[in-house]
């Protein structure tokens, strides 16, 4: 089926108004001061809380 009528540019708008992506919020990391996601481990030194730092394995390819 099609529309009846058109719909105008600004209609269309108003009405898709709520679908913009938001910003991802970032923190500073305690240890490095690098901007980081909330909740999650630093990429650039791997601290998440004091006590505790994370440290990613790699495997070997061969």
């Amino acid at each position: 089926m099609l529309p009846k009528q058109r719909v105008s540019r600004t209609r269309g708008r108003i009405r898709r108004s709520h679908n913009a992506l938001s910003a991802r919020p970032s923190v500073g990391c305690a240890n490095c001061g690098s901007p980081k996601l909330p909740h999650a481990a630093c990429a650039e030194c791997g601290f998440v809380r004091p006590g505790l730092k994370v440290t990613a394995g790699r495997k070997s390819g061969d």
